[in-house]
């Protein structure tokens, strides 16, 4: 099948009632199938956060916050909190209720919320599709006191009781210093250990493993044997759980994840699921491997961190789980907390703010080029929303100064494996250009990289590490941190006889450097000297469309020569984003620091391994736009002038 995930879906409904099989039977299978490892997984992370089990067999795991933006954006001074509820049957007790206490300090808890109880159901047509049987507690509370450190625990009515926490409320005024963090492609280093029926196998006869999936299949666990940090003989064979770790080091305000989150699909096209051939790690043609459970490893993985600061997510390919309603997004929306104040059916469209900072979530997905599964589902009305965002926060009297926005596929990437996506450039890097934004988050390629500061396409400036920009002269600076746990991607080979540069691209003598890394303490020989990098690239166009060995459809890639690359680092890395606000008139900045994990031969466990200083002028970030979005100097791909126009192979 080549169906949208909205059209699966419909399509896995009519099949699933045409056949009878019912709700019931899913049910059933669960409360028959929880196996006591997965019970355990969840029970050690209770206890490690302090909780103290009631006599209903039920334990709270995978606690995470979550901002609570109004439909302006404006960050008030609340908190959403949502956890996952496991028992050891499969179900929980009748007529449990759950809530939220919070206090001022551990035991003082003088105001308590009821959380709801959701239980999330999947079930595929498919024989050997999988199903799903998992509750989740979700909570949002507001009005809280600013700048003001909370406790909080989660309760049930049977007695149980999870571990103290505590959030810190946003501050009242705009002009305290703040961090906060990001990444992309995280996953998870750990199998999960599944109930039989999940996957219509039993895997302890299967694997010889008691349960557990064996590596590489649905954990990160495939690294190859020539990955310094991961690899065999690495300097660290766990870096998803590692720079999760690393994160809560830096004391973020909030984290940003763009997407690819946990990798419960990681077959990443967003079509059916079958695990009938998932010891072979790879699916039938035209399916997807899916297993749910990859979200309960997850959850638990990221609780250390976000039990205490809110993580914001966005989506990826690899979360597209058609297993469920709302373009496959219907799971996440019950996992997670996205904010709602998006344009109606982009769930994972959204914006809030932060002292003078605003944040844009996009779901790429919807732009992609490269992956077509939920292209276009949102109609112009997801790029709508954003030019009237950006348009609000760059208006006279606006209270943003630095804008982010964060998304999955690349506008600009020079990765081998998918590069930049025609699609989401051309959507997005008009009005990011027109709108001043100052820093764009990306994921999607295993790796590091950041541009040079850009402008309608093109490449204004050359800012090496250490360099400070002026995004409202300069533009945007993009980087990739889908470095956040995942086997890594190289970047593009070098121009060279076995590969070389596109048709009519005359390499330019010393200028034309190895595309490979390029980061505070590495150069390629021969750079120290260059101020410009010539790379054989690529993006992906819209048409015709394909569809590729694995069932999916896609776009066509069409070469490109890209001048903007500056950094790049193929190991695991995340970035700490410290921002200083100013007074109106004021000089306010944004430092972007790279932080490299287990950098080979630093003996440290982390090194900074690239950092940019972006500077405004607070209370002078007004544009006046005529004609928002519509590049002066555009032709070739949209928002490219000419010197960037597509090349031909």
């Amino acid at each position: 099948m080549t169906l949208s995930a909205d059209e699966f879906a419909q399509w896995n409904t009519r099949e699933l009632n045409r056949r009878r099989v019912t709700r019931r039977w899913t049910l059933q299978a669960a409360a028959a199938g929880v196996v006591a490892a997965q019970f355990r997984l969840a029970s050690t992370a209770f206890a490690a956060g302090g909780g103290t089990a009631g006599p209903g067999g039920v334990v709270i795991s995978g606690r995470h916050l979550s901002l609570v933006p109004t439909a302006d954006g404006h960050t008030g001074f609340g908190i959403a909190v949502t956890a996952q509820l496991v028992s050891a049957s499969g179900n929980l007790p009748a007529g449990l209720r759950a809530f939220l206490d919070i206090g001022d300090a551990p035991g003082r808890y003088g105001r308590s919320a009821e959380a709801g109880i959701h239980h999330l159901v999947g079930q595929y047509a498919i024989p050997s599709g999988p199903a799903g049987s998992q509750f989740y507690l979700k909570v949002a509370t507001g009005s809280l006191t600013p700048g003001t450190v909370h406790h909080y625990r989660l309760r049930l009515s049977d007695g149980t009781v999870s571990g103290d926490a505590h959030f810190i409320t946003a501050p009242a005024a705009a002009e305290a210093p703040f961090t906060f963090t990001a990444f992309a492609d995280v996953g998870t280093n750990t199998a999960p250990t599944d109930p039989r029926w999940a996957w219509h196998q039993n895997p302890a006869t299967v694997t010889g493993a008691g349960g557990t999936w064996p590596g590489g299949i649905f954990d990160n666990n495939a690294y190859l044997a020539d990955d310094p940090i991961a690899g065999p003989g690495g300097t660290d064979p766990r870096p998803a759980e590692t720079l999760t770790r690393l994160t809560g080091q830096q004391r973020p305000v909030f984290t940003l994840l763009a997407g690819d989150i946990c990798y419960a699909n990681p077959s990443g096209s967003g079509l059916p699921a079958d695990n009938g051939r998932a010891l072979t790690r790879v699916a039938e043609p035209g399916k997807n491997l899916f297993n749910p459970y990859v979200w309960d490893v997850f959850l638990n993985q990221i609780e250390p961190q976000a039990a205490f600061t809110p993580w914001m997510f966005t989506t990826g390919n690899h979360d597209i789980e058609p297993i469920y309603d709302t373009h496959g997004y219907g799971g996440l929306t019950q996992r997670l907390d996205f904010p709602g104040n998006g344009p109606s059916g982009c769930p994972s469209v959204y914006r809030f703010t932060h002292a003078n900072m605003g944040v844009i979530s996009i779901d790429a997905n919807e732009l992609s080029s490269e992956i077509l599964t939920n292209s276009g589902y949102a109609r112009g009305a997801q790029v709508t929303w954003l030019r009237q965002t950006l348009q609000a926060w760059r208006s006279p009297g606006s209270r943003v100064d630095f804008i982010v926005v964060f998304f999955h596929q690349c506008a600009f990437s020079t990765s081998h494996n998918h590069a930049s996506d025609g699609g989401v450039r051309g959507a997005l890097e008009p009005l990011l250009s027109a709108f001043q934004v100052d820093l764009a988050v990306q994921g999607h390629n295993h790796l590091f990289e950041r541009t040079d500061p850009i402008r309608y396409g093109k490449r204004t400036r050359s800012a090496p590490d250490g360099s400070t920009v002026q995004p409202a002269l300069d533009g945007v600076t993009y980087v990739c941190v889908g470095s956040g746990g995942r086997p890594r991607y190289p970047f593009r080979a070098a121009p060279s006889p076995q590969n070389p540069p596109p048709r009519g691209v005359v390499p330019a003598g010393p200028q034309l450097l190895p595309l490979g890394q390029r980061y505070r303490g590495y150069r390629p020989a021969g750079a120290e000297n260059t101020t410009t990098t010539l790379v054989n690239s690529y993006y992906w166009a819209g048409g015709p469309v394909r569809v590729n060995k694995g069932g999916a459809r896609t776009g066509t890639r069409v070469a490109e020569v890209a001048d903007w690359s500056q950094v790049r680092y193929d190991g695991y890395a995340f970035i700490a984003v410290d921002v200083v606000p100013g007074l109106p008139g004021r000089s306010t900045t944004m430092t972007v620091r790279t932080l490299a994990d287990a950098l080979p031969g630093t003996r440290q466990p982390y090194s900074e391994i690239d950092r940019i200083v972006l500077s405004r002028i607070s209370g002078a970030g007004a544009v006046n736009v005529s004609a928002a979005g519509a590049s002066p100097v555009g032709t070739g791909l949209p928002g490219q002038p000419p010197s960037m126009a597509p090349v031909a192979k």
